[in-house]
């Protein structure tokens, strides 16, 4: 595609991703889901399409040509997301199957040295995947895990913040950008403060590497988790980006092959980062697919990206809130994600009659039962967009809400 560097062509970015053109029930498809996966671009499809049909391998166990190939796409892949959210090395960057494991991994490797009473630190917002490993790892060794509150307005809580991170947290594990909230999280504050006090600094960074200019060395972040799915890759790609002198202390997630330096009857020798956390056969062709994804989010710019985002974002926002009888949730600035109820409607309803009009969005508890609770819903619908959307996508997903409340006569 042509560089997109002074111009967002939102037409000629619709273009690459073909299912776009499909259609569902008879109408042309309006995919509002990102925040949940994001569709992919040709370039991606033919990236991965090219691997199996041309240099199929396995890595680091061959000395043909094949296998040479392989070996070479795969660890370039590491340096591409090296590079995107300007890490020091390859070295610095773990694959996982996606954010839920890179998160896992750090519950299990990363807490030897845990003792009880010792605190961990989440917030009210935060995915299921960055609260039930915390919860589970608490219960099992007698830690204390506290939590962050927000405010009215979806933001953290700044005396929160302050009471809960002290000197005796070990962990502060926090999401950048709320996947219901859309909130923002300061986590360059955050881990400032987080230091100060000798905890260690976790970012689920699932919501905001595909949609914002990352820098994980200005974040000052210990460990930085992401999907691949969400940023135009494939599904059963994820990152895990620590701090060398971290991962070199851990203990590896998994043991097995592709892990080992040397392996006698007696011990293992592990193998140098960031191979000696990725056990057997990983997920090869779907590791050259997440770097031609960043190759393709570079080259439309993601400063691009967080402002297209941003102007879609308050176009849907100002249109939801003149319907009368809608609630949103979260601060007025915001990622890319709208997360509301129709008094009246039951979020799953709204969303099932969007779909009949070819309009995919969320509607449940968005893995962030905690925090449906602090909101009192037991559900929200979600809209939550991308590079690929537009305004008069969102003049049509207005037009069905309207739709909603006509059949329920509200």
């Amino acid at each position: 595609m042509q560089s997109t560097k002074t111009i967002f062509d939102s037409e000629t970015i619709r273009k690459d991703f073909p299912i776009l053109r499909r259609k569902v029930h008879g109408k042309q498809l309006i995919y509002f889901d990102n925040a949940a996966t994001s569709q992919k671009p040709k370039q991606v499809i033919d990236a991965m399409d090219f691997y199996y049909r041309n240099y199929n391998a396995n890595i680091h166990r061959s000395i043909h040509q094949l296998g040479e190939e392989a070996t070479a796409k795969y660890e370039e892949a590491h340096e591409k997301v090296a590079g995107f959210i300007h890490a020091d090395s390859y070295e610095n960057i773990v694959f996982t199957k996606n954010t839920t494991e890179s998160l896992n991994l750090l519950a299990y490797s990363l807490t030897d040295g845990l003792k009880k009473g010792d605190e961990i630190v989440i917030s009210q917002m935060e995915h299921h995947s960055n609260f039930v490993p915390w919860q589970q790892l608490a219960k099992q060794r007698n830690l204390k895990l506290k939590f962050i509150e927000i405010d009215g307005e979806g933001n953290l809580d700044e005396e929160s913040i302050k009471n809960n991170i002290t000197k005796n947290t070990k962990i502060v594990s926090l999401t950048h950008v709320s996947n219901v909230l859309g909130t923002i999280n300061d986590v360059e504050e955050i881990a400032k403060i987080s230091h100060e006090n000798g905890a260690l600094f976790v970012v689920d960074g699932a919501q905001s590497v595909p949609h914002l200019p990352v820098d994980v060395k200005k974040i000052d972040a210990d460990f930085y988790c992401f999907s691949g799915h969400k940023m135009l890759g494939p599904t059963g790609i994820g990152v895990l980006y620590g701090k060398k002198e971290l991962l070199e202390r851990m203990q590896p997630f998994l043991y097995g092959g592709e892990m080992i330096r040397e392996v006698t009857f007696d011990d293992t020798k592990f193998n140098d980062l960031p191979w000696k956390f990725e056990a057997g056969t990983m997920n090869i062709g779907e590791g050259i697919g997440l770097g031609a994804a960043i190759d393709y989010l570079k080259n439309v710019g993601m400063k691009q990206i967080q402002n297209k985002d941003i102007k879609l974002v308050q176009y849907a926002m100002d249109k939801i809130k003149g319907i009368k009888g809608t609630t949103t949730y979260g601060p007025k600035e915001r990622g890319a994600v709208v997360s509301f109820n129709i008094a009246g409607v039951h979020a799953h309803d709204v969303s099932q009659i969007l779909d009949s009009d070819g309009i995919a969005i969320r509607a449940g508890h968005h893995c962030c039962m905690p925090l449906m609770s602090i909101l009192k819903v037991p559900a929200t619908a979600r809209a939550s967009f991308y590079l690929y959307n537009t305004e008069e996508e969102i003049d049509k997903f207005i037009g069905a809400l309207g739709k909603v409340k006509k059949i329920f006569a509200i």
